[in-house]
């Protein structure tokens, strides 16, 4: 227990230089936000008509849409930034800690980060079909272990009266359309959560509060809140 507890220690030191950049992530997580503002923009026709911008190119759209999966990396990252913060008491910036002359973590920079990483992660949950991922992760991972756990005689066995892949396609199947409907029904709430912080303005406010705070923390070595 002791040694697991030690380990743990470690790896939570390890990862203490994240935590000092925090203020630099929030301007990350603000570059993220205003694309996903930008690509909702261009989806949307009744925010077409409010910009008077009929229609915007298709590469450019298609790019936008590309970035906002990658919301999933920075939502995650964001998540274990503003964690170390809090956990390991980092200060969000160099310049924060110089201008404050105090070594402790700032714990509004810190909490921002998990509720927008949470934010991010979700928001592009609305783009995905992510029921069907997990069923296609969730089958192919059992089909694998089936492949490499069962032995070679009960696989003889069994192809005696059915064809072993014949039978890990049925298996597959099976568990694909379980597993799909069962995220399916489940996610419905997260899926009504995604499409509000979808909405455009809110996801420009949340940008602006990002790049205003990162400047703060990382040029001025203050915080806006």
């Amino acid at each position: 227990m002791i040694v697991q507890l030690l380990g743990t220690v470690d790896i939570a030191e390890s990862l203490r230089p994240l935590g000092e950049y925090a203020g630099f992530f929030l301007g990350i997580l603000g570059v993220f936000w205003f694309i996903f503002a930008a690509y909702e923009a261009n989806r949307r026709k009744s925010w077409r008509k409010l910009t008077k911008i009929d229609d915007w190119d298709f590469d450019i759209t298609k790019f936008l849409k590309i970035l906002t999966f990658g919301g999933f990396i920075v939502g995650i990252l964001a998540i274990i930034i503003g964690t170390v913060g809090l956990i390991l008491n980092v200060p969000p910036s160099i310049a924060y800690s110089s201008q404050t002359k105090t070594e402790e973590v700032h714990v509004f920079t810190s909490v921002f980060l998990i509720i927008l990483g949470i934010l991010t992660f979700l928001k592009p949950m609305n783009d995905l079909p992510i029921a069907s991922i997990a069923g296609i992760l969730v089958a192919s991972t059992i089909c694998v272990l089936l492949f490499m756990l069962i032995p070679d005689k009960a696989v003889t066995f069994i192809a005696e009266y059915i064809n072993p892949k014949v039978l890990l396609i049925s298996i597959f199947l099976i568990i694909f359309a379980i597993v799909a409907i069962t995220v399916k029904f489940y996610i419905e709430g997260l899926m009504i959560l995604s499409k509000i912080i979808s909405w455009p303005p809110f996801a420009i406010i949340i940008g602006i509060i990002c790049f205003a705070q990162s400047f703060a923390l990382v040029v001025l070595g203050t915080s806006i809140f």
